[in-house]
């Protein structure tokens, strides 16, 4: 658990000090808990989350770098490779592609590309993956569209 912690540290000095580095990934430790981290990212420029800014929580095992950290969409967000109703992520770099040299801001970065680039052949949102499936690319965007408009942007007036 040491190591773990001190790599977190390592991290979190990196983006104090990167904060404006990266405009679209704004990574913030828990004030209490080393483990626990939340995220906004900006939605990635012409995509149908565009202009949104959505929040994710991260939850960093003990045996962190060794174990990648579970992360969820605390936003929410129609994209086949999100679960609609937990937020919960497919990615293979939070699974069996892990490897201690990915940080937390590169899981951000990875998050970003893949809601840019969706894997509809592994869906956990069903409905977000059939529509881009059957190629239906029109209704997938302006389904997305618009929940990014409802949950990921903010209220006008």
């Amino acid at each position: 658990m040491q190591a773990s912690r001190a790599r977190l540290f390592k991290e979190y000095k990196e983006v104090q000090r990167e904060k404006t580095a990266d405009p679209d990934i704004q990574l913030v430790c828990d004030d209490s808990n080393i483990f626990k981290w939340t995220a906004l990212i900006k939605g990635p420029s012409e995509t149908p989350f565009e202009g949104g800014i959505f929040q994710l929580a991260f939850s960093v095992p003990e045996h962190y770098p060794l174990q990648p950290p579970q992360v969820r969409f605390l936003t929410k967000i129609f994209h086949p490779n999100v679960h609609f109703k937990t937020g919960e992520i497919c990615l293979d770099i939070l699974k069996t592609a892990w490897s201690p040299a990915w940080t937390l801001q590169s899981v951000c970065r990875a998050i970003i590309a893949l809601m840019a680039h969706p894997e509809p052949d592994s869906p956990l949102n069903c409905d977000s993956g059939n529509l881009l499936r059957s190629g239906d690319v029109k209704g997938y965007q302006s389904m997305a569209r618009m929940y990014t408009r409802l949950a990921a942007m903010p209220k006008k007036g």
